[in-house]
């Protein structure tokens, strides 16, 4: 029987598919063989999710809705149905999140942490609480009457506040209405002391009548807006990319409405009152029985004092051979580097620049940055080489969301040191991650190279798992040259020999890749890990493989409009997604019947990575470095413990352990094997190969 693979039934909505990942997300926070602070991690983070899904996602369809655009996705879902579905979906999943809260704050209690409204401290606390609404907060806090010669302010993105309702002191009969401003400066705890947190319209709450003298508090309610902040940027009318930029970054604090969050104590004249002004729709308010803005609890997560309620800290080490390596060029020249952060240490990364930066012998460094985070020990290292006279060359990714003027302030540094500083490639994102170093030796010129699937930020690198591939051969070095001039002129072509770039070579390989494997039958295994599976077109290639009985495991961490477990069609396929202490980012690739077999990549399995963005598919030929890849991706496979497995329907269900299974936490594993290796290792006895590294994985 012949299967239309383009049935809109077989496919996962992308949005929806996002908010299964992020119900996953909140599972970790429910987990109560977690500890506390770890929990509130996870709602921390799935707050921030959540405002970003909105903000983008949300906001986009809203655009097409208003648009009269009727497009969708291989579900077929029209925009209008999709908003009706995330609406649904956040509505009911509210409750889960605020009894989840107060479970969380509850045995925080026990713990020593509170999070008290101004009502329930004591005496005492009343007394310091008033010095610092004094002192700190109304000298820089905004009260703003609303009527007739006091207009509805404009609210920037995520602008947080209080809706007050008055009376006039001297005539009962008058009320008023008015907003109360919380600037961003503010904290959004006020913390009283070891582990006393108190909400801070809950103390402004107190003191409103020192706001708004001569009247009295009928009511009040904590408010928080979302705007559209996805910046719409029309590069080809543009002479001034950067001014541009710089533009579009106010504008975005000034976008359309998408969503109202209210606090404990509002009702419906006080909603209605703000909406006269702001005109949401009424399903994209959310009212909260707990408080707003969950990403503020990293301010409770980061407390010091409590780090015995976080997980265990684990320091990434420096493995063989870079852990006595004293020449990292010399290292390179005799074998290739692959390490898996943040269980091996992204210092030897940061170092390779640093030392290229001031090595005499050097004479170009080429670099693209997308995500470098602030203080940045590499771009420092390139603006002391570009200083020192080296020829410094970086792509910097003016166009990398919500890290657009952290990116700015660095390419403005970097030119500002004499490095030839390039923002982009018209109509595109450059996603990918490479360097590129240049070195005399013997008189000619050598050449080494990093890539990797995550990005140049130390912070990070310690908390996102990825891969960084280090090499001296010449086959992929030329490549990069090819590739950095294609970055900084004007080829259209853009066709490397060993390397892959996107837009034009990425996804003619990955099909080829998975239609090779079909070609093998029951032969053929393919292990992908990616953070998000969405093309069309790949995932009907790996229907058909399905189909001619190739055994095909994806790891897949966000979003995958692929359906498994559908006779005839996706059988033989399973999906799991890993969320737990460290978030999965690496794109690698196992393909059993290739020639070079392992892959990794800058790229997801998306259309814009695929074809509406610079990135870069490396294959790993090196045989420790792809036994290492191979054993790493059987590794996250087999795990019973952080893994979620999609269903059929779009469900995940977290994978359990058989009564005979040993417990598999690939997270646990991988932090006890690097410390196993660094153990077993001495200066003395220091393996010149990942022989030692390759059957520790075996056996873990």
């Amino acid at each position: 029987m012949i299967v239309n693979l383009k049935n809109p039934n077989l496919y996962n909505n992308r949005e929806l598919s996002w908010l299964q990942f992020n119900t996953r997300v909140l599972r970790q926070a429910q987990d109560e063989s977690l500890p506390l602070l770890e929990r509130l991690k996870f709602l921390a983070i799935y707050g921030t999710n959540l405002d970003e899904f909105y903000m983008i996602r949300v906001a986009g369809l809203k655009k097409l809705f208003t648009g009269g655009i009727i497009i969708s996705g291989a579900d077929r879902l029209t925009p209008l149905q999709q908003l009706r579905e995330i609406r649904k979906y956040i509505h009911q999943e509210q409750q889960v999140v605020e009894h989840c809260m107060k479970d969380v704050l509850k045995k925080l209690e026990h713990q020593g942490i509170f999070i008290k409204s101004h009502r329930d401290t004591n005496q005492n606390e009343k007394n310091l609480l008033k010095k610092i609404f004094k002192e700190q907060i109304y000298p820089v806090i905004i009260p703003i009457a609303i009527d007739s010669t006091h207009p509805f302010p404009q609210l920037n993105n995520l602008s947080f506040g209080l809706i007050v309702k008055l009376k006039d002191s001297d005539d009962e009969t008058i009320e008023r209405s008015g907003i109360i401003r919380v600037p961003r400066v503010l904290g959004r705890f006020v913390e009283l002391g070891k582990g006393i947190y108190v909400p801070i319209e809950s103390l402004i709450a107190q003191h409103v009548e020192d706001l708004f003298p001569g009247h009295t508090l009928i009511k009040y309610a904590a408010f928080r807006v979302t705007r559209n902040a996805d910046l719409e940027i029309a590069e080809e009318e543009a002479d001034d990319f950067m001014e541009l930029l710089e533009e579009g970054l106010k504008l975005r604090k000034k976008g359309e409405l998408v969503r109202l969050e209210v606090g404990i104590h509002s009702d419906d004249e006080i909603i209605n009152f703000f909406n006269r002004h702001a005109n949401i729709y009424k399903d994209d308010i959310y009212q909260t029985q707990t408080f707003l803005n969950f990403s503020a609890l990293w301010q409770i997560v980061s407390n010091k004092d409590f780090a015995h309620l976080l997980p265990a800290p684990f320091k990434p080490r420096v493995l063989p051979p870079l852990d006595t390596s004293e020449d990292i060029f010399a290292t390179l020249e005799s074998q290739d580097i692959l390490m898996y952060h943040p269980y091996e240490s992204f210092d030897p990364v940061v170092q390779f620049i640093q030392t290229a930066s001031k090595d005499p012998e050097v004479v170009s460094i080429k670099m693209t940055l997308y995500r470098s985070g602030t203080n940045s020990p590499i771009v420092q290292a390139l603006m002391s080489a570009s200083e020192s006279g080296k020829q410094v060359t970086v792509m910097v990714e003016l166009k990398a969301r919500f890290d657009e003027e952290n990116n700015l302030i660095w390419a403005k540094a970097l030119e500002k040191s004499g490095a030839h500083v390039i923002y982009g490639i018209q109509g595109f994102k450059v996603h990918a991650k490479a360097t590129l170093v240049t070195r005399r030796k013997n008189g000619k010129l050598k050449q080494y190279a990093h890539l990797g699937t995550g990005n140049y930020n130390p912070a990070t690198s310690k908390i996102y798992t990825d891969m960084s591939y280090m090499t001296s051969k010449d086959e992929i070095t030329s490549d990069l040259t090819r590739f950095f001039h294609f970055l900084t002129g004007f080829s259209k072509k853009g066709k490397l020999d060993e390397l892959y770039m996107a837009p034009t070579q990425i996804k003619p390989k990955i099909l080829s890749l998975i239609q090779n494997e079909a070609r093998k039958g029951a032969e053929g295994h393919i292990i992908a890990k990616i953070n998000s599976l969405v093309d069309a077109d790949v995932i009907r290639a790996l229907y058909k493989a399905s189909q001619a009985g190739v055994k095909i495991e994806l790891i897949v961490r966000g979003i995958c409009c692929l359906r498994p477990g559908i006779e005839g069609v996706s059988e033989n396929i399973r999906v799991i997604s890993i969320v737990g202490k460290y978030l999965e980012h690496p794109r690698s690739f196992y393909f059993k019947n290739d020639a070079v077999q392992t892959y990794i990549s800058s790229a997801d399995w998306m259309p814009r990575n695929l074809v509406k963005r610079i990135e870069l598919l490396t294959g790993i030929n090196d045989e420790a470095a792809r036994d290492k890849i191979t054993q790493i991706l059987k590794l996250q496979c087999s795990d019973n413990t952080l893994a979620h497995e999609l269903q059929s329907d779009g469900s995940y269900i977290k994978v359990k352990k058989e009564e005979a299974e040993k417990t598999v936490n690939n997270h646990k594993i991988m932090e006890d094997f690097v410390i196993k290796v660094s153990k077993a290792t001495t200066k003395e006895n220091s393996p010149s190969t990942s022989e030692l590294i390759s059957r520790l994985f075996i056996e873990s």
